[in-house]
């Protein structure tokens, strides 16, 4: 049997950053097995948070939950680094791989694909990094090729808006679906469990094109423009993510649609708060990011620690609407505190 070169370069590859990450481990630090840099030692233990992507307000929620645990904790330096695009699988695996040559204590990945960020996470923990997994799922072993899976219940919220869109239809009419991003588990999940919702009611017919909003606000308007172009007897419109719902929103404005279908999105910007409180958008299903990213440094810390991490951790999900918007539970989530962020 013959070995072909791109696998005996692929093997290669491989082999090379784990001998680096080896040696990066077993220099003379004074760092202990299961103790950051040592007993009783002062220096600063280094987590990275690697986001899907660095423009969304999602994303600076997590980072701004990532910097409340490292202030919280103290003697931990957190380094926040993001592919630009949410679709660049190679940036993010890039990203990883040089976390592990450098020799970072603890990772915290949200992976922009389920599949193609297995690999780089399993050479983290061979390499005696622990990796947190935050936001969207992997194809892999928890417990075994990471530590833990810190989340929103993705397909609940997705149900969530499935079962509200059914209410304000009054369980009969057309409902558009705009899917977000192949390989992004998270989307996936809410996009099963809005079809599944609305199943249940017998009068809605529910319009899946199969087509994706890809990873930006203008591929998502481009997208959604030639939906409405071709379905125009629509009663309501759902899209999983905050980009999706943006470029949804544009498209609707520009027919002027906005508020004229029962549009429900997920996630939140200032954007979308404010067609939510205009009465463009009918109801906002909203994570809790800076929970989120909060708990993903902790759970990394604790681990490095050698405390016990619960396999997996629901960090909420809430439907807002127009009615609830002001309330303090969900200003809590629309309105998200970016002061860690700034200077000191």
């Amino acid at each position: 049997m013959t070995t072909s070169p791109l696998r005996t370069a692929a093997t290669l590859l491989t082999a090379a950053l784990l001998a680096m990450t080896s040696c990066s481990k077993s220099e003379p630090t004074g760092k202990a097995p299961g103790t950051p840099n040592g007993a009783g030692s002062k220096e600063t233990l280094r987590v990275a948070v690697v986001p899907k992507g660095t423009t969304h307000d999602f994303w600076k929620s997590i980072h701004a939950g990532a910097k409340r645990a490292e202030q919280d904790l103290g003697g931990v330096e957190i380094t926040f680094t993001g592919p630009e695009r949410e679709d660049d699988r190679a940036q993010q695996v890039a990203l990883v791989e040089n976390l592990i040559s450098s020799g970072y204590d603890a990772i915290v990945l949200a992976p922009l694909d389920d599949k193609a960020l297995v690999a780089p996470v399993r050479l983290a923990t061979q390499a005696g990094i622990p990796v947190v997994i935050i936001d969207s799922g992997l194809d892999a072993e928890v417990g075994k090729d990471f530590v833990s899976f810190i989340a929103t219940d993705n397909e609940q919220g997705g149900r969530m808006a499935g079962q509200h869109m059914a209410s304000l239809l009054g369980g009969k009419g057309k409902v558009l679906l705009l899917r977000y991003q192949e390989g992004s588990a998270s989307t996936d999940l809410r996009e099963k469990g809005f079809v599944e919702a609305l199943a249940a009611a017998e009068g809605i017919e529910l319009i899946d094109p199969g087509r994706y909003a890809g990873a930006t606000r203008a591929t998502a308007q481009e997208a959604a423009e030639n939906l409405l172009t071709t379905y125009t007897d629509i009663a309501g419109v759902f899209c999983p993510n905050e980009s999706s719902t943006y470029g949804m929103l544009l498209a609707l404005r520009s027919r002027e649609m906005a508020g004229k279908v029962s549009f429900i999105g997920f996630d939140a910007s200032e954007g979308l708060v404010a067609a939510l409180g205009a009465g463009d958008i009918k109801a906002l299903v909203v994570q809790n990011p800076i929970r989120m990213g909060e708990l993903g440094v902790k759970a990394a810390v604790d681990h490095v620690h050698g405390k016990a991490i619960e396999p997996r951790i629901d960090t909420g999900v809430m439907l807002v609407t127009p009615e609830n918007m002001n309330t303090p539970e969900a200003r809590d989530l629309i309105a998200p505190d970016f002061s860690s962020l700034e200077g000191p």
